[in-house]
């Protein structure tokens, strides 16, 4: 009997920070690992994480995930960990060098894209990135709308 094949998910996408891709310009893109209790990943499994205001800084050699709201879990107990506490990230050694030598400039820094689950492990997209000027997000939206008309045009022939 042949297998079913399952409708392929999206790398299990559990939080997304549009956001972050408007007012920024993200210039390298790093996977890392998170690092979670065990009522915490329940909640990561759930869904109930938020990258909205999230960044990352490097601290004595690591790479730490801060101001990430990831929900109490409902079935745990009073031990919760804080909600918008510091996680840690897990990466190599070359790449936590190459995010410090990165942010060391001025006006760059390190801002979580997408939370999924990998393997059964939670997972974190990291980028490192450059604010945008107002101008510069004006700009975007007015090619993504010549973009979309364009498309637009095209279809209907």
């Amino acid at each position: 009997m042949a297998k079913k094949k399952q409708s392929p998910k999206p790398d299990n996408l559990l939080a997304q920070n549009k956001k972050a891709r408007h007012d920024f310009n993200i210039q390298e893109t790093y996977e890392a690992g998170l690092v979670l209790t065990g009522t915490e990943i329940k909640s990561v499994r759930a869904g109930k994480i938020s990258l909205k205001d999230g960044f990352a800084r490097v601290k004595n050699g690591e790479v730490w995930l801060e101001n990430v709201h990831v929900a109490a879990y409902t079935e745990g107990n009073q031990f919760n960990p804080d909600p918008l506490r510091s996680r840690k990230l897990l990466l190599h050694k070359k790449e936590i060098a190459k995010l410090m030598k990165a942010t060391a400039g001025k006006g760059t820094t390190i801002v979580p894209l997408k939370a999924y689950l990998k393997h059964g492990y939670a997972k974190v997209l990291i980028g490192v990135a450059v604010g945008k000027h107002d101008y510069d997000k004006r700009e975007t939206l007015k090619r993504r709308d010549q973009d979309r008309e364009m498309q637009r045009v095209l279809k209907n022939r």
